[in-house]
């Protein structure tokens, strides 16, 4: 969105998803999500009651674009499910470029930290991350139904198992400040993946 369009909310929810990404909820105050927005704090309560609301909007909203840059995605053409479920992993692992806090997930960092102390702030990153896991089940499990493969929790276990891939790699990249360690996580799932599903990818 052209940012002379955004309104002060957007503007902050944007923000929030920056800062939070870079330093963490803990570590992003209510004063630097204004600076980084560019409003002001009556601004700011204007249209959130507290960080807390910012966060759970920020992860409302985070979840709407990473659903609309999936459903784009060139993989989601494919016609062949087990293509897909591979272009999937080839799709998150292409976005592993640049500067961590730019492809992290952010409903990931704020559930690692908020899961005990902010219940809303937890629910608001689960359902995001079950939503995102709802689309990559449907593709899993036409791709398990077209190859007869069966895993442990079916469909729902293995596309809950590559989020968990996922989040972990992004933990482990940002433990090593190197992007690079969670595109090698990515590898080894496809690596998995082949074992389960085969090497046979059709594209056409």
């Amino acid at each position: 969105m052209n940012p002379e369009k955004q309104t002060a909310r957007d503007r902050i929810l944007d923000a929030a998803a920056r800062v939070i990404r870079a330093q963490g909820y803990a570590g992003a105050s209510v004063d630097e999500l204004c600076a980084a927005a560019g409003v002001t704090k009556g601004a700011f309560f204007h249209h959130f009651k507290s960080k807390e609301a910012a966060a759970v909007a920020a992860a409302e909203r985070f979840s709407e674009m990473a659903d609309a840059i999936f459903a784009a995605a060139p993989y989601r053409a494919l016609p062949d499910p087990v293509a897909r479920v591979f272009g999937y992993v080839d799709f998150r692992k292409g976005l592993m470029q640049g500067e961590l806090p730019a492809f992290t997930c952010l409903v990931g960092t704020m559930a690692q930290e908020a899961y005990l102390t902010h219940p809303a702030v937890r629910a608001a990153c689960a359902q995001s991350i079950d939503a995102h896991v709802d689309m990559l089940e449907a593709d899993v499990a036409e791709a398990m139904r077209a190859r007869k493969v069966d895993a442990p929790g079916g469909a729902r276990g293995l596309a809950l198992y590559m989020q968990a891939v996922i989040q972990g790699a992004f933990v482990l990249a940002k433990a090593h400040g190197d992007a690079s360690v969670a595109a090698g996580c990515l590898d080894h799932l496809r690596n998995h993946l082949a074992g389960l599903f085969g090497k046979r990818e059709t594209n056409e």
